[in-house]
């Protein structure tokens, strides 16, 4: 089953079970999933992870946001439909797996300097393949390098 279809089975079953933030968060991909395949590169399987992980990174910035204003009914809606995206993303890598994927990127393109960070990067990126936060994995290559 594709990530389309899954997303509309998923609607139908929200619906259903009227649950009315779930369904919130499973329209908003909807949409995403729906402009994919009207722009002109279409929607593939890589294309549909890449906007559903961008949407997810929208929901946590604004739920900060809100917290930051002392807003935190605002932000419990933006976590929660976070939450229900993060159901539909690759899983996440967790920091030592990170780390090891960096080491071997440094060995690899022989990087033994911050100045080296952007040779790293690159390696590093395709190899984690959005399944880490790149804020993160930035930070994690300027220690290593640093």
């Amino acid at each position: 089953m594709g990530i389309e279809e899954k997303i509309n089975a998923d609607v139908k079953a929200s619906m259903l079970a009227k649950d009315a933030k779930r369904l919130e968060a499973v329209r908003a991909l909807k949409s995403v999933i729906l402009l994919l395949k009207t722009s002109p590169e279409g929607l593939t399987e890589d294309n549909a992870m890449k906007a559903i992980q961008k949407e997810y990174k929208k929901r946590k910035e604004t739920a900060d946001i809100y917290t930051q204003q002392n807003r935190a009914d605002l932000a419990a809606d933006e976590l929660a439909q976070a939450l229900i995206m993060e159901e539909y993303l690759p899983k996440q890598l967790s920091e030592e797996e990170v780390k090891d994927i960096i080491k071997n990127a440094i060995s690899e393109t022989g990087a033994s300097s911050a100045a080296d960070m952007g040779k790293v990067m690159g390696v590093a990126n395709k190899a984690i393949a959005g399944r880490a936060d790149g804020k993160i994995v930035s930070q994690l290559v300027k220690t290593m390098l640093g």
